[in-house]
């Protein structure tokens, strides 16, 4: 019997001064690239990345100044860096984005500049409606300096972008990982 490789792997993209740490799940198909929203991390993604398996590979992103990827006050080249990850996979297959709070403005920005197969914006809200299962992946860690530089993407509200989906209430994926996973499955 072989050993089988591991389901999450994780990466650094970039230079260290605008490095970004995502986890990835398969190999192979196209790029669902999930963005967490303000004061959250790519954790918040696994339980529906878990759920993912042919046909995509997840891909969940720290984005700057959240979980392990480096802070940095000039968000202007966001756009940019996402798509040298994006690139960087080599599945030349244009991307599925979900973004979640700021990372759907964030999501709908690229989708302005770059091809994308789809982009689904999920609500940020009360955690009280993610099963308890669930809520250790829905932690907040505010902080003000992380806000003040996020300024120009939270609050921007979410422009239209084509095929724009927006999930159906606070955390779709936390509530119900596997349904979520399916409706990916459905868009790629």
């Amino acid at each position: 019997m072989h050993p089988q490789p591991p389901r999450r792997t994780t990466h650094v993209q970039g230079t260290p001064r605008n490095r970004l740490v995502y986890d990835r799940w398969g190999r192979y198909g196209r790029p669902v690239v999930l963005l967490h929203g303000l004061f959250y991390d790519r954790t918040m993604w696994w339980p529906v990345a878990a759920e993912l398996d042919g046909g995509c590979a997840a891909v969940a992103v720290d984005l700057p100044g959240h979980g392990d990827s480096v802070a940095r006050h000039d968000l202007s080249g966001l756009v940019t860096d996402l798509a040298a990850l994006v690139h960087g996979l080599a599945l030349h297959r244009a991307p599925v984005l979900v973004g979640h709070g700021a990372g759907a403005a964030l999501a709908h920005e690229f989708a302005t500049r770059y091809a994308v197969q789809n982009v689904i914006a999920v609500d940020d809200g009360e955690v009280s409606v993610v099963p308890e299962a669930y809520r250790q992946f829905a932690v907040r860690r505010p902080d003000a300096a992380l806000a003040a530089a996020y300024r120009e993407w939270s609050g921007v509200p979410v422009r239209a972008a084509p095929q724009a989906h927006v999930a159906d209430g606070p955390f779709p994926h936390l509530r119900d990982p596997a349904a979520f996973a399916a409706v990916l499955h459905g868009l790629v």
